[in-house]
């Protein structure tokens, strides 16, 4: 990413976990502008942004000012890796096996919160 460019998170203001981890990283200095956006009731934001609203529940996004979308750990990493001090974990969370490992735990515990609070909707086809 360049240097000066914005990236916007795209986070579950709905999410207790999702809070807590906003408080711990949503101030600290990164090397690029970050906006934190919460997803809760912005359906429509998130479909002119080419963003499904379900998978964005479950799954972090960012949009790059390039119109890139980054999910899931590919996000992680990338706000980890735009930290002092947090690149290098940032640069192993996306490493081939280290991210489908990490994706799958994620994913997991995700979806279970997700179907326990009633907010899961289940794909057909």
């Amino acid at each position: 990413m360049k240097v000066g460019m914005k990236a916007t998170v795209f986070y579950d203001g709905a999410c207790p976990v999702c809070l807590r981890a906003l408080a711990r990283w949503r101030d600290k200095p990164y090397t690029c502008e970050v906006e934190w956006f919460d997803i809760t009731g912005q359906q429509e934001v998130l479909l002119a942004q080419g963003i499904s609203p379900q998978k964005a529940l479950e799954k972090l996004h960012i949009l790059c000012d390039d119109g890139t979308v980054l999910t899931s750990m590919n996000s992680y990493g990338f706000l980890l890796r735009h930290l002092p001090h947090w690149r290098w974990l940032g640069e192993i969370i996306i490493l081939p096996g280290i991210r489908q490992c990490l994706t799958w735990s994620y994913d997991a515990i995700t979806l279970r919160r997700l179907k326990r609070e009633g907010r899961y909707c289940e794909r057909k086809g």
